[in-house]
């Protein structure tokens, strides 16, 4: 049993300094992926918002669009990390690759029937879909969702076998071709929007999704290469413990997509208009999110599991709060930087075309109320996948029951007096009280709070962030007094005030002397180095 070691809040401990460059070169290579698909995600948005700004049109493809995405992590995109890479790891074996193909083809047999099956039941229910998740919006953009829907319901095909390809990718350690998996989908969307949108209008995005979708799995089939799949049989015994790891995650997703279909209700109620500058905000909110958090979630995560299962919980503790920390670093200055620059940001990006000023305005108001909720929702990432990585998948589910009626709750009574802002602010506070009793639940099971330079960490970067922010707003409005907005002067006051921001917060960070500074100089050492993956 391992000797417990008293710290004190002024000297965190640390991971060794070899398995700390492990982490932060597999959070590299998946930020890299990340990175791609986010700027061509920025890019597609862009083309959007200049082909049909902020209209009723758009609101009723963001419904649309959202089938396809909820049936998917319904049916394969949970099982992925719950199931399919466990069990798929387990045949990675030279001597066992035989039944890994025969496992694998059974698996993308079943997926075949099972999504096609989805399909035609979800084809023939799409009226009921665009009035459950559009019944907001008026009789005419409701027959839009429901041919929106109908087109774009053939991507879950393609999504769902590009799912069990990436299952079978990252046990075999090929990281490649399911990281770029995005970025391709994102191509095929701009690519077909502006092909085919003089021709087809709202509906070419539709058709983009299902190219997109399409491509997505063209990527990954050169991974599989030498795997000897085949279609021949529907089943293999494994899969019943495939079922059995998923069944307490698909709970979870249940109650998230049945949330998030609400949320899509109530923000119909609000406008027409409002679904579009949520969506909008909420992309901006997910690039440093999914940059920050999901990486570093992704690289402690199979370091988590090893030292749960040796039952090695000070290694655990240490490496679970080396991951909060590096989230903590990164995502307080970017909020903080979304914070002051938002405004100029959205019209940089998605002022253009038919999306006018006021929805930059409205989209702006939106994204500030979301950045509440960012930091909570950055580090609770890490902490579900602390308590996956103890085979504790019941807790986080039930922590997301209470967190969906906490929604339920601010949402119902903000509604009314504040529209679309109650609700945004209604998704910060589940995003919030989802991560405080995470929080409070490791501290309780793992000691998490205790001795690990957490609270040091998050009062650097917070009184960093904020001279940051105080500093790009400051820059931004002198810079815009200077050159005004426009073509020109937008990325100047962006890229200048930004600049401003990041110089600011590296330095103070230095100075405050952060343990976490450090660790941010591994990601940028793991990108630099010359170290062997398996792709």
């Amino acid at each position: 049993m391992e000797r417990e070691v008293i710290e004190t809040p002024s000297a965190p401990p640390r991971v060794p300094a070899g398995q700390a460059r492990l982490i932060a070169q597999a959070a590299m290579v998946i930020m890299l992926g990340q990175v791609v698909s986010r700027v061509l995600g920025l890019v597609r948005e862009t083309v959007i918002s200049h082909l049909f700004g902020a209209s009723g049109l758009v609101s009723a493809f963001r419904t649309a669009a959202i089938v396809p995405t909820i049936v998917y992590d319904l049916l394969v995109g949970g099982m992925i990390s719950a199931a399919l890479v466990p069990v798929f790891s387990d045949y990675v074996h030279p001597q066992r690759r035989q039944e890994l193909g025969r496992l694998a083809s059974a698996v993308f047999g079943l997926a075949i029937v099972v999504l096609s099956l989805a399909i035609l039941l979800l084809e023939l229910a799409a009226p009921l879909i665009a009035r459950l998740l559009g019944g907001g919006l008026g009789a005419s953009l409701q027959e839009e969702t429901t041919q929106l829907t109908r087109i774009i319901l053939p991507a879950i095909f393609f999504f769902g076998l590009s799912g069990v390809s990436t299952g079978l990718l990252y046990a075999n350690k090929r990281f490649l071709y399911p990281a770029f998996g995005a970025a391709v989908f994102n191509v095929g969307i701009i690519i077909v929007a502006l092909a085919l949108s003089p021709l087809m209008e709202i509906r070419a995005l539709s058709w983009g999704v299902v190219v997109g979708a399409f491509l997505q799995l063209a990527i990954q089939i050169p991974g599989l290469r030498g795997l000897r799949l085949s279609l021949t049989s529907l089943w293999h015994p494994e899969m019943r413990r495939m079922a059995l790891l998923y069944a307490p995650v698909i709970l979870g997703i249940v109650v998230s997509q049945v949330g998030i279909a609400i949320d899509y209700n109530l923000a119909s109620r609000t406008g027409e208009q409002s679904r579009a500058w949520m969506q909008a905000a909420t992309y901006l909110i997910q690039f440093p999110l999914g940059l920050v958090a999901t990486a570093i979630s992704a690289a402690v995560l199979p370091s988590l599991s090893q030292f749960a299962t040796a039952e090695e919980m000070v290694r655990f503790r240490r490496t679970l709060a080396t991951g909060l920390r590096m989230v903590l670093v990164l995502i307080l200055p970017a909020a903080a930087g979304l914070l002051a620059l938002a405004t100029p940001i959205i019209a940089l990006i998605f002022e253009h075309g038919a999306f006018q000023p006021y929805d930059t305005l409205q989209t702006a108001q939106a994204l500030r109320w979301y950045l509440l909720g960012l930091p909570f929702a950055a580090i609770d990432q890490p902490l579900i996948f602390a308590f996956y990585a103890r085979k504790d998948t019941k807790t986080p589910v039930l922590v997301g029951v209470f967190s969906v009626l906490v929604y339920l709750v601010v949402a119902l009574a903000t509604i009314r007096p504040r529209g679309m802002i109650g609700l945004v602010f209604a998704n910060s506070v589940q995003w919030a009280s989802h991560a405080l009793v995470m929080l409070v639940l490791a501290h309780r099971r793992l000691g998490l709070l205790r001795g690990q330079g957490l609270l040091l960490a998050l009062s650097k970067s917070l009184l960093a962030s904020t001279v940051m922010a105080l500093m790009a707003y400051g820059t931004a409005k002198g810079l815009e007094a200077f050159v005004g907005g426009g073509l020109l002067g937008e990325p100047l006051i962006v890229v200048g005030a930004g600049g401003v921001g990041f110089l600011t917060y590296t330095l103070l960070i230095l100075l405050l002397r952060s343990e976490e500074a450090s660790l941010v100089i591994e990601l940028v050492k793991g990108l630099m180095a010359r170290r062997t993956f398996t792709i």
